[in-house]
């Protein structure tokens, strides 16, 4: 009988090839690496889902906002422009431009609290005492024009109470230049939500 060596009889056959456990092991391969990437898609679905509800709110909040910062700042206009006589010359009467601007004031308070009370009611109670399609323009046409309003009257009492400053500066000068800096501030809120009001109306559908 013949004698086969102990380490001949150990080692495998050359032709025998071990077998590849790399998918069973947990290596990464094509299917995995698709199933990764359907998942980060659809966490970037919920995201944009989620910014456009965020989106959506605020800008169905800041009519309100907007309006009700543009009713404050004309009040505060109004009511400086209307207590600023200390006798003489320092009487706003006197001055057809102040006039003018307290009128203006008068006006955008009036306007924005109006605003600003039905986008309350709306938002409380869900539903818009004006039809939504007429209220974007109303919203989109009325804020351009009472902002231009506003404007004519800055353009008007600006140039008067610099030349007054410009010469003396009192307690008459320093409430009219406080007047027409709250009179700007409701231009810039009536001025924002006019191009908030022109966004909603360009997105609105008539399906």
């Amino acid at each position: 009988m013949a004698m086969v060596p102990a380490d001949a009889a150990a080692k495998p056959p050359p032709d025998v090839e071990k077998p590849d456990y790399s998918s069973q092991n947990g290596a990464p391969n094509s299917a995995a690496a698709g199933g990764g990437g359907r998942g980060g898609g659809g966490g970037g679905v919920v995201d944009s889902v989620v910014a456009r509800w965020r989106r959506e709110d605020m800008l169905d909040k800041s009519p309100l906002a907007l309006h009700a910062a543009a009713a404050a700042f004309a009040f505060v206009a109004l009511v400086l422009v209307a207590s600023n006589q200390h006798g003489d010359w320092m009487e706003f009467d006197r001055y057809q431009e102040y006039r003018y601007l307290l009128a203006i004031a008068a006006l955008a308070f009036a306007y924005s609290l109006a605003q600003a009370l039905r986008h309350a009611f709306r938002m409380r109670r869900g539903v818009d005492p004006v039809p939504a399609a007429s209220g974007r323009l109303l919203d989109f046409a009325s804020d351009q024009v009472v902002a231009y309003l506003l404007m004519s009257a800055l353009s008007a009492a600006t140039p008067i109470t610099n030349r007054m400053r410009s010469a003396v500066i009192n307690r008459f000068t320093d409430t009219t230049a406080a007047a027409i800096s709250m009179v700007f501030l409701a231009f810039v809120a009536l001025a924002l939500s006019a191009i908030v009001s022109g966004y909603k109306l360009s997105k609105q559908t008539y399906m």
